[in-house]
C-alpha cells in the first residue's frame, strides 16, 4: 500500500462516523432506512472530498460501483418480494401452518427446522439474501412475531456466510491475498465458524423460551451442529467450495430423525405458553384452501433449480461463461490513495443468480394457485385482477427497500475510493501491538461486513490490509488473522442494513417493529464477537 493517508484521531473519527450515524438513526432513532442511508451518504461524500482530498471522479465512480452493487443485491430482493407477494395473495402461507403442524406441532423444533437447517441450507447453494428473504415469511407464516423471524433468519445462516453460495466469499479471498498456507487457515476458519453455528443453534433457543427453550432442544442442537459446523471443518479440507453446502445439506437427516421422536413431534404448551416469539393463534382461524406440499409447491421450484443449477460443477462453470459488467478507471486521491481500475468491475452471471431462480419460481408460482383457483377471493374482496394486486403489494415494498440499499452501498464504496475504510483498519493497527491486533482482527470484518451488507465484499476490503499489517508486526500469523477478519465478516451480516431491510421488506413490518430486530441479533454478534476476540489471542499465544 503505497500511500501517504492521515492516520489520526481525526481522520479516523471521521472515518467512523457515518458508520456510527447510520447505526444510530436506524436502531436508536428508529428513521427509515432510506433517510438514514442517504444522510450518511452525504456525510461520507463531503468527508472523502474535504477531508480525504478525493476528486470528483473518484466519488463519482464510487457511487456508480456502488449502485452496480446495490443492483446486483436488488436483482434478489425484488423477485423475493415477489414471490412472497405471489404466495401471500394465494394464501399460502395460512396452508403451510396449518400443513407443517401435521408433521410436528412442536414449535421450537419447526423454528429451528426453518429458522436454522433451512436458512442455512439456502445459504449454502444460493445465497445473497436469499435465506432471509425466503425463511422470514415462512417463519410468519407457522406463527412467528414477524420481528423476531427476521431476527432467527439472520443469526440461523450467518455461519455460513463465508462458504455459503459455493465457497464465494473464500475463491474472493485468495484471489486478492497471497496465503501461504491454505490448509492451516482453512481449519482456523472452521474452529471459528463452528463457534456462529453451535451458538447460533442454542441463542434460537433462548429467544424462543429463555432456558426452557435450550434444555428442551439441546440434544437436536448439539448434533446438528456437529453435522453442520464439524462437517464444513473436516469438508473444507477437501472442497472448500462445497463445504458448507453439503454439511447443511446433511444436517437436514437429523430433522428427519428427531421429528420421530415424541418430544419433537408432539405439542409442548407449557413450553409455547413460555415462548415470547409466537403470535397468539386465532381459534376460529378457518381451514386452508391447499395442502402443505400444493402451498410448498413455487420454494420446492426454488430448491430444485438451486440445486440443478448450481450444484453440478460442470453445468455451473458452463453458466458462469455468461457474465456483464463495466469496466473503471484507476482513482487517486491527493493523499496518493490509489484503487486499481477494473476491466469488467463485479460481473453479474444472470444464469446462476439466485434472483433468477426466484423470479421463475415466483412465474410457476403465480400460474400454479392460478389454476387450482386460490386467486379467486383477491378478485372478490379488492375488486381487481391477481396480477394487478401481486404488482402493488411488490412495487409498494419495492421502492423504500431500494432506496436504502442504493443509499447503504454508495455511501461504502465512496468511503472505500477515498481511503477512509483503510484508515480504520489501519488506525487500529497503528495502536495495536500483536497481541491486541490479533484480538481485533474479527472487529474489521464486523465493520466491513456492516459496512458493505456482505462478508466477501469485507473480506475483498480488509484481507490485503491484514497482509500488511501481518508483514510488518513480528510474530502476527496471516492466517489466523483472515479467519478472524472472516468470521467477522459472517457474523457482521446479522445487523447489515441491507439484510434487515431485506428482511422488513419481505416480512412488511414498519419503524418499531425495525428497532426490535437490533436487540437479539446485537447482543449474538457481541457474544460472537468476544469470542472471537478470546480465541484471536489464543491462536496468537499458542500458535
Amino acid at each position: 500500500m503505497d500511500h501517504e493517508l492521515p492516520i489520526t484521531l481525526l481522520h479516523w473519527t471521521l472515518s467512523i462516523l457515518p458508520i456510527a450515524a447510520l447505526l444510530i438513526m436506524m436502531v436508536f432513532l428508529g428513521w427509515s432506512g432510506s433517510l438514514s442511508g442517504g444522510i450518511s451518504l452525504a456525510m461520507a461524500f463531503v468527508i472523502a472530498l474535504i477531508l480525504f482530498d478525493a476528486p470528483w471522479l473518484t466519488t463519482a465512480i464510487g457511487l456508480g460501483k456502488g449502485a452496480w452493487d446495490a443492483f446486483f443485491i436488488l436483482l434478489v430482493v425484488w423477485p423475493a418480494l415477489l414471490i412472497y407477494q405471489v404466495a401471500e395473495k394465494a394464501g399460502a402461507f395460512k396452508a403451510i401452518r396449518q400443513g407443517i403442524e401435521q408433521y410436528s406441532q412442536n414449535y421450537l423444533f419447526l423454528v429451528l427446522s426453518l429458522g436454522w437447517v433451512f436458512a442455512s441450507i439456502l445459504q449454502g447453494i444460493a445465497g445473497f439474501g436469499a435465506p432471509i428473504a425466503i425463511v422470514t415469511p415462512l417463519l410468519i407464516g407457522i406463527g412467528v412475531k414477524p420481528f423476531m423471524a427476521i431476527a432467527i433468519a439472520l443469526i440461523g445462516h450467518a455461519w455460513g456466510k463465508m462458504f455459503g453460495t459455493l465457497g464465494v466469499g473464500w475463491l474472493a479471498t485468495i484471489n486478492v491475498v497471497d496465503i501461504e498456507n491454505q490448509a492451516l487457515t482453512l481449519i482456523y476458519h472452521g474452529i471459528l465458524l463452528w463457534i456462529p453455528n453451535l451458538l447460533g443453534g442454542f441463542f434460537i433457543c433462548f429467544l424462543f423460551a429463555k432456558w426452557k427453550g435450550v434444555r428442551a432442544a439441546w440434544s437436536f442442537v448439539l448434533v446438528v451442529s456437529l453435522i453442520q459446523g464439524g462437517g464444513q471443518m473436516v469438508l473444507m479440507q477437501v472442497n472448500p467450495a462445497l463445504s458448507n453446502f453439503l454439511s447443511a445439506t446433511l444436517s437436514l437427516g437429523a430433522v428427519l430423525l428427531f421429528s420421530r421422536f415424541k418430544a419433537y413431534r408432539e405439542k409442548d404448551e407449557e413450553l409455547e405458553e413460555a415462548s415470547a416469539i409466537l403470535k397468539s393463534s386465532d381459534g376460529d382461524e378457518k381451514e386452508a384452501k391447499m395442502g402443505l406440499h400444493e402451498a410448498f409447491m413455487p420454494y420446492y421450484v426454488l430448491c430444485l433449480l438451486s440445486i440443478a443449477m448450481l450444484g453440478v460443477p460442470a453445468l455451473l462453470e458452463l453458466l458462469e461463461q455468461w457474465e456483464f459488467g463495466f469496466s473503471v478507471p484507476e482513482t487517486s486521491t491527493g493523499y496518493g490513495y490509489t484503487v486499481e481500475g477494473e476491466e469488467t468491475y463485479s460481473p453479474i452471471a444472470p444464469l446462476t443468480h439466485p434472483g433468477l431462480y426466484l423470479f421463475i419460481s415466483s412465474l410457476f408460482g403465480y400460474f400454479w394457485y392460478k389454476s387450482k383457483g386460490h386467486y379467486k377471493h383477491v378478485q372478490e374482496k379488492e375488486k381487481t385482477s391477481p396480477i394487478i394486486a401481486i404488482s402493488k403489494g411488490t412495487a409498494s415494498e419495492a421502492t423504500g427497500a431500494s432506496l436504502a440499499i442504493i443509499a447503504f452501498l454508495t455511501m461504502a464504496n465512496v468511503m472505500g475510493q477515498a481511503g477512509m475504510t483503510s484508515v480504520l483498519g489501519l488506525g487500529i493497527a497503528a495502536v495495536s501491538s500483536p497481541l491486541v491486533y490479533a484480538g481485533l482482527a474479527n472487529l474489521i470484518g464486523i465493520a466491513g461486513a456492516y459496512i458493505t451488507s456482505s462478508n466477501t465484499s469485507s473480506n475483498v476490503l480488509f484481507s490485503p490490509l491484514h497482509a500488511s499489517v501481518a508483514e510488518s508486526m513480528d510474530g502476527l500469523k496471516l492466517e489466523q488473522v483472515i479467519a478472524s477478519q472472516s468470521a467477522g465478516g459472517a457474523v457482521g451480516n446479522v445487523i447489515a442494513p441491507a439484510n434487515i431491510i431485506l428482511g422488513t421488506s419481505t416480512a412488511n413490518i414498519g419503524k418499531e417493529e425495525t428497532q426490535k430486530i437490533y436487540k437479539p441479533t446485537l447482543i449474538f454478534l457481541a457474544i460472537c464477537a468476544a469470542i472471537f476476540s478470546a480465541c484471536g489471542i489464543l491462536f496468537y499465544l499458542l500458535f
